[in-house]
């Protein structure tokens, strides 16, 4: 295929993953069950060539930013506040799930090593917050829940990537437990140690930046970097991907720019989208060669059925038992334990909620050409996907039944607006203290008046006086917006304000300091 050609299919692939998300969300459906429906319709059209992915494009191409742009969106604060239950699911799910799916798989499909259905365990066993999110709708489901299903995906990705690590390299080779267990634990140190260091770095460049476009190009590359050291240093790139992610998510406010974090924000949420859609259509897109090598190397229609069934039966019981088991726990274990249990309906809404989604379908195409029955192993991953999304549609039913308490955005909606007052107050504070000259008096009378300044002045003082004067708003403003900025992030370290009303207002600074800063831009 020569570039042109190659260049037309990527638009048309864009293009196509843009209007079919577009149209399914007007109608309320699910994006990702469509754009796999579409994808696998048209495989089957003659004039569509079969795409095939080199295992190392998904894995250092596709995989960094996917798990970049959705730690750097996650809250620190929230992950570390409900750490335990994050744990519990991330770590303890994935490889209780591994576990239980593995030897499932290993009774179910004829001809196959326990590497390799431990290697196709690790690969369904991650779950998918965006594709839970996308199912759910306009749901609104409890802020916890919410946040245990965001920190579960985001954690149990690299947990799971471990683990197929570890099963692919006693697919090609003779390990021993032991070496197993030991480059886990190597995988997980080091990848944790470099994604901080990475984190650290890129932070202490990033506060040295006066260009949104460099932070932009810095920000980037960052998962690469962090991926690439991870894996040569023979930890988890993966890990060293969320946790730089994270901790970058944590630390923009002081090292970055608004309009480096404006930029920021909206480029990953793009390049979110554009992954996470397009990994739907593209594994549609080759159902048509999964089937065929399903036929090729599959036991028959009927044994297949009954696999399938077997391994998605697996699946929900593992995920059912462990989380009604970690709510139980909660409920009647210790004390400390006990303060921070959920009730059983959040319980059965989390263990719900266990949609497969973009991660297994790109962890499935690394499994080595050595293991047994690949392009099975790959077909039932497939099935895996494709059920679960269709079983998700019936989660906002099932939360309807559970009569769980729905955010309460009037109680959101308030801490905002005290979280605003509170800053707009640490503003005026630094405004009375900054030295002001007798021009300048009559900026700061109306930035402390929060009064219409541009066309105030305009009209007052006229077309000569308008650039000294907006000048003066210039320095008066940003100095109050940088107080009010310091003092939302020291009520996050109190912990007086919950996490959405503190991302607000960052945003809403940020937001003003940009269209600020808009009116004397500096080059870049």
């Amino acid at each position: 295929m020569d570039a042109v050609a190659t260049i037309s299919w990527i638009v048309a692939f864009v293009l196509t993953t843009v209007v079919v998300t577009g149209l399914v969300g007007r109608i309320g459906w699910s994006a990702p069950v469509a754009l796999v429906i579409v994808g696998g319709a048209v495989s089957f059209v003659p004039a569509v060539p079969q795409i095939q992915v080199e295992p190392d494009l998904i894995l250092y191409g596709i995989l960094p930013p996917l798990l970049f742009a959705a730690a750097i969106r996650t809250s620190l604060v929230d992950i570390r506040a409900r750490r335990d239950s994050i744990l519990l699911l991330s770590v303890g799910l994935v490889a209780f799930t591994v576990v239980t799916v593995g030897f499932a798989t290993l009774l179910l499909v004829p001809a196959i090593t326990v590497a390799a259905a431990f290697a196709f365990a690790a690969v369904i066993a991650p779950t998918d917050a965006i594709a839970v999110t996308a199912i759910a709708g306009r749901l609104k489901l409890p802020r916890r829940v919410v946040t245990i299903l965001e920190g579960e995906s985001l954690l149990n990705d690299a947990t799971a990537l471990v683990a197929l690590n570890a099963a692919i390299a006693a697919i090609i080779s003779v390990v021993e437990p032991t070496e197993v267990a030991l480059d886990f634990v190597l995988a997980v140190v080091v990848g944790m140690a470099v994604g901080l260091a990475v984190g650290w770095v890129v932070s202490l460049v990033r506060s040295r930046l006066h260009s949104a476009v460099l932070d932009t190009s810095l920000t980037l590359v960052t998962p690469f970097a962090a991926f690439l050291i991870g894996q040569f240093l023979h930890g988890s790139g993966v890990l060293a991907v969320v946790i730089a992610g994270l901790y970058l998510g944590f630390r923009a406010p002081w090292v970055a720019s608004a309009e480096a974090r404006v930029a920021e924000r909206l480029n990953w949420r793009t390049i979110q989208f554009l992954l996470e859609n397009a990994v739907f259509l593209f594994i549609g897109l080759n159902l048509r060669g999964i089937l065929a090598g399903a036929m090729t190397t599959g036991p028959g229609l009927w044994q297949t059925v009954v696999i399938c069934a077997g391994i998605l039966l697996a699946l929900v019981a593992s995920r059912f038992a462990w989380v009604m088991a970690t709510t139980l726990l909660y409920r009647k274990g210790p004390a400390r334990l006990r303060e921070r249990g959920w009730a059983w309906g959040s319980g059965v809404a989390v263990a719900s909620a266990g949609v497969r989604g973009v991660v297994t379908l790109a962890a499935v195409f690394l499994l080595p050409p050595e293991t047994p029955s690949r392009s099975y192993l790959q077909f039932l991953a497939f099935v895996v996907v494709v059920a679960s999304l269709v079983g998700g549609l019936a989660l906002p039913w099932i939360i309807r039944r559970l009569k769980l308490p729905a955010p309460s955005f009037t109680q959101e909606l308030t801490e905002r607006r005290l979280l605003m007052v509170e800053a707009r107050q640490a503003g005026i504070d630094r405004l009375d203290e900054e030295e002001v000259t007798p021009d300048e008096q009559h900026v700061a009378d109306l930035l402390r008046g929060d009064a219409g300044f541009l066309g105030e002045t305009l009209d007052e003082y006229g077309p000569d006086a308008s650039i000294p004067q907006l000048e003066a708003k210039l320095r008066l403003r940003s100095a109050m917006l940088e107080a009010e900025r310091a003092a939302v992030l020291r009520a996050r370290i109190e912990g007086r304000f919950q996490e959405p009303a503190i991302v607000a207002a960052l945003q809403a600074i940020d937001a003003e300091e940009t269209a600020l800063r808009a009116q004397f831009p500096r080059p870049d």
